[in-house]
């Protein structure tokens, strides 16, 4: 069984407050000196739901990342909890895209490896959190989807997927080849061990471009963007508070009772 894992850097969640900082004329984040880019929390749970199924039907796990020099870190990090190899997708080309354009460059990389049986993908990113790119992916690629899985088995060539909903789960068949984006419900990741760090800081990651890829220029132009990022701000917080009072403390309880009321 072969099992392809999309992963994304992103900036560290743990990183203080007052170190996140953005270019609002560029319209992007600034990434804070001396603080590495970590695996996206969503990412980290597809690596391992790739690596329960590889400890099960034995097999193969290829990851790949779309972003810049630092990219590598987080392949060899999925390869340190299990994976097998890796690949990093580095152009100035690749840079800004949206997830339309993003699930392009992913989807001709795939398209290059080949021979797989299975794509998983993080629910979503843990920085832009716009939870597309898997199912466009998954469009290009021409295969069927499972959002929000929480566990995966394999069966007789199939998938059988438990899938989170509002008020519970679902169960979902799926043939193989399939693409199933991966919640945080199915479980804590795994740490890798000695002997996986020590594989991992070997590794050579081979850095594809977009020419490696096929990647076609119209796809990966600007303007030709299905989204734009029109403002990009830090919000601001704001706390207001409201004595309320009363005659008796049975008039302060009724005057409560009825700004709740307002407010609802």
């Amino acid at each position: 069984m072969h099992t392809i894992v999309c992963v994304k850097q992103v900036l560290d969640p743990e990183i203080p407050p007052a170190k996140f900082k953005i270019d609002p004329e560029a319209k992007q984040v600034i990434p804070p000196a001396g603080v590495p880019p970590v695996i996206s929390v969503f990412d980290e749970r597809a690596v391992e739901a790739a690596c329960r199924l590889k400890d099960k039907h034995k097999g193969k796990i290829t990851v790949i990342s779309m972003g810049p020099g630092k990219a590598s870190d987080v392949v060899k990090h999925a390869i340190s909890m299990g994976a097998d190899e890796g690949f990093v997708l580095q152009d100035e080309a690749f840079e800004n895209l949206d997830s339309f354009g993003t699930a392009y460059v992913l989807g001709k990389a795939i398209q290059k490896i080949g021979g797989y049986d299975l794509v998983l993908c993080g629910r979503q990113a843990a920085d832009w959190g716009a939870g597309q790119v898997g199912s466009i992916l998954a469009e290009i690629l021409g295969i069927p989807v499972v959002t929000l899985a929480c566990d995966i088995e394999a069966v007789d060539k199939k998938l059988r997927v438990k899938r989170m909903v509002k008020d519970g789960y679902e169960v979902l068949e799926a043939p193989m080849p399939s693409l199933v984006t991966v919640s945080s419900e199915i479980g804590l990741p795994r740490l890798p061990g000695g002997m996986g760090l020590m594989l991992a800081r070997k590794k050579q990651i081979p850095v594809w471009k977009a020419q490696d890829i096929g990647a076609e220029s119209s796809q990966l132009d600007k303007a030709n963007a299905h989204t734009e990022v029109t403002s990009l701000s830090v919000p601001t917080r704001k706390t207001e508070c409201e004595i309320i009072t009363g005659g008796t403390p049975g008039e302060a309880g009724v005057n409560l009772a009825l700004k709740l009321i307002k407010l609802i």
